[in-house]
């Protein structure tokens, strides 16, 4: 088990996947700071229960799966205000939570294995067909900086582009603490497909204020 500071989310962050964040809360204003300078990655995690912001004497309730977080772009714009561009890494499991320093929460967690290269069936492709045309027009429009995925686009790659469609699919946080704990790529983006067929409808999150 391996302790790592907690940052609990409305939303999650699935492997690959960005996150923007604008920090301001103190506790977070000295952990990303630390974790900038020492390249450290941070763990973010679903809010089961609970406000982003500190709130005195409450205890999140959180999801049992969370990923790292590794800081990618970072601005200092006031004293008292960061903004950050953080890529998901490892995937992990969350054993236990304890209070921290400054009241960030901690976390002993268990990673879980990176996913394995699995082509996309051909039953499949479409998917990452679609992808690959958003990723091409926003090129096409000189745009390629505001679209929330990062390079290296996968799009050959089960886990990778069912991660993509896990972070805009306009469904339940359980469902994506579900497609985020499945460790086979292939069944994640069977189970997208499988959720698409039921609601194509999905939006994109750009980001979250805490």
């Amino acid at each position: 088990m391996h302790p790592i500071p907690l940052f609990p989310l409305s939303h999650g962050l699935f492997p690959d996947g960005m996150l923007s964040l604008q920090i301001f809360e103190v506790r977070y204003l000295d952990l990303i700071k630390r974790c900038h300078q020492q390249q450290l990655p941070f763990g973010v995690v679903w809010l089961k229960k609970g406000s982003e912001v500190q709130v005195p004497g409450e205890t999140p309730m959180l999801h049992a799966y969370g990923c790292h977080a590794h800081i990618r772009e970072f601005e200092q714009v006031q004293p008292n205000l960061f903004r950050v561009i953080c890529q998901g890494g490892l995937r992990f499991e969350l054993n236990d939570t304890q209070p921290g320093p400054f009241g960030v929460w901690q976390g002993d967690i268990s990673i879980l294995a990176q996913d394995s290269e699995v082509e996309i069936p051909a039953y499949l492709e479409h998917h990452a067909g679609r992808l690959g045309k958003i990723i091409a027009s926003a090129q096409k429009q000189g745009q390629l900086n505001r679209l929330p995925i990062l390079q290296p686009y996968l799009l050959d790659q089960c886990g990778w582009v069912a991660n993509r469609y896990a972070e805009a699919l306009n469904i339940s946080t359980e469902l994506k603490v579900q497609l985020l704990s499945e460790l086979d790529p292939l069944k994640r983006l069977q189970t997208i497909d499988s959720l698409m067929g039921q609601d194509g409808d999905a939006s994109q999150s750009n980001g979250a204020d805490t």
